[in-house]
């Protein structure tokens, strides 16, 4: 009798052992994976001068953007566009801002001024295709575009 409650408690630890594997794989990670709540996430940086996210695609539909600006010195926004143009040709005005109305592209959502430090989210319905995210600040004191400087990179959605 004794042999046969061992073998339970052997059996019980080894379903809750996998039962833990497969909660930690639904499980959110920093580089972006299922939220458990249908949708995925994405961890973004911004700093100058680029825009890095942990994945450059995830799948259609609910993607939760975790953007941190590590600066060292500069305010960032986070721009979501859908376009099939090349991130770094998309329409500018003369400044070297990307016109947000321009031709082929789509504004879906942004998240503005984000200060160093800072890690605000942003959540988006993403049908497949193709995006841009961008930092879409001119700073008219340094008379500087930042996406001009590189801060855009191309996202795929599947």
């Amino acid at each position: 009798m004794r042999r046969s409650a061992s073998r339970r408690t052997a059996a019980s630890f080894a379903v809750i052992a996998v039962l833990a594997l497969v909660a930690g794989a639904c499980s959110s990670d920093e580089e972006g994976g299922d939220t458990g709540s249908g949708g995925s996430s994405v961890a973004v940086t911004v700093q100058e001068f680029a825009v890095i996210p942990a994945s450059t695609s995830a799948p259609a539909g609910e993607v939760t953007f975790e953007v941190t600006n590590t600066g060292p010195e500069d305010v960032h926004e986070f721009v979501v566009f859908k376009t099939d143009l090349d991130p770094g040709a998309l329409p500018t005005g003369a400044d070297g801002a990307v016109d947000e109305e321009g031709e082929g592209l789509t504004l879906i959502d942004e998240i503005e001024d984000i200060e160093v430090g800072d890690t605000p989210t942003l959540s988006v319905d993403l049908e497949p295709g193709n995006y841009a995210l961008i930092c879409n600040i001119y700073d008219a004191t340094e008379d500087e575009a930042h996406y001009q400087e590189g801060m855009f990179v191309g996202f795929t959605v599947e």
